[in-house]
């Protein structure tokens, strides 16, 4: 295995620092503390870029707040420098680690993303059922051949091993510098021997690190064919229910064994393929999609939350359009042709648009 050294210099260039203050801004750019930060953005760097190569840097508590969407999340948001050395570190790891990453892993990587993977999932079941044979007395044409295990990793992100993480990065970076400020990012957390907060850079990028290994086992050991996974969720289509049920037993075990992760029991089910299958926001059958109820719900409290905001005139037309359109161009590849319509018609009737 080819393995890295001497990446500390690089990653606390200031071309590498620059590059990473870009990253941290985009779509926040009207922000202040964004702002503040660029009012002096040589002298802020080359400040970073000291408390680097001095050892003396250190990141700042995270701030926390909840979400509700409609899962309840704690977010942890860290101070902007701490981003830009967040994305300092990504910038230099994820060209070597994109060489080892399995195809089908899409989360948080560049040309990859739920849509890409919806697609590669309707690949997946052409193959499995054979171009949609149907079951025996299949009383529709959805209701084709071939199973799905769906699954779900327990408290994933609260569960990361900061040690074994740790371990994991040394096969390949032979460089104590970056292996310290990784460090020192993890502890960055209220349990300082495992979990990584969500709404990091540094978490997202480390959670295909740490679960690369997940993704070997199964395309290397198992020898599965149709397997995705988008974070801590995975998809393993087959013909067989009994070899899924199979995979799901020694999948739990590798995880328990070598990541001290489990999968959630209530959450990871073989079922028959045309139930559907709920996959990134969408229910997914074999001539169609649907979009998940909850996503429906949960837009339209949306919408009135906006409705409210444009008759107030809190907000102008063209923000109340370009959050309508952000929804439309992920509902336009279910089968929604007449929710769309529905929507585009009580909005035009009940907002006086100019």
């Amino acid at each position: 295995m080819k393995s890295y050294k001497n990446l500390y210099p690089k990653l606390c260039s200031y071309k590498n620092l620059e590059l990473a203050f870009r990253k941290a801004r985009k779509n926040k750019s009207s922000m202040l503390y964004v702002k503040e930060f660029e009012k002096d953005l040589t002298k802020n760097l080359l400040q970073l870029k000291k408390e680097l190569q001095s050892f003396t840097y250190k990141p700042k508590l995270l701030i926390k707040f909840i979400i509700r969407d409609p899962k309840t999340r704690k977010i942890s948001k860290s101070d902007f420098r701490d981003r830009i050395i967040h994305h300092a570190i990504v910038n230099i790891l994820e060209p070597i680690y994109e060489k080892i990453f399995i195809y089908d892993n899409y989360a948080n990587r560049l040309n990859k993303g739920t849509l890409v993977a919806v697609k590669r999932y309707d690949y997946f079941k052409r193959k499995v059922s054979k171009n949609g044979r149907l079951v025996k007395n299949a009383k529709n044409n959805n209701m084709i051949k071939g199973y799905c295990l769906k699954a779900d990793i327990k408290h994933f992100f609260d569960s990361v091993n900061h040690s074994i993480l740790i371990e994991i990065l040394k096969r390949k970076i032979k460089d104590d510098n970056v292996i310290r400020l990784i460090n020192i990012i993890l502890k960055n957390f209220h349990n300082k021997e495992k979990g990584m907060p969500l709404g990091n850079m540094t978490s997202q990028f480390f959670a295909n690190v740490y679960l690369n290994e997940l993704d070997q086992f199964i395309k290397h050991q198992l020898k599965v064919k149709y397997y995705l996974r988008y974070v801590d969720d995975f998809i393993i289509l087959h013909s067989s229910k009994e070899q899924l049920i199979e995979w799901k037993t020694q999948i739990n075990e590798f995880l328990k064994t070598n990541l001290k992760l489990e999968l959630h029991q209530n959450k990871s089910k073989v079922f028959s393929m045309y139930k559907g299958v709920n996959l990134l926001g969408y229910r997914i059958f074999y001539y169609y999609r649907l979009l998940r109820k909850r996503n429906i719900i949960k837009f339209n409290k949306k919408l009135k939350n906006l409705k409210e905001k444009y008759t107030q005139k809190l907000i102008e037309y063209h923000k109340f359009y370009e959050s309508i359109q952000g929804w439309f161009g992920y509902a336009i590849w279910a089968n929604t042709y007449k929710l769309r319509k529905k929507i585009i018609i009580e909005i035009n009737i009940h907002l006086p648009f100019r």
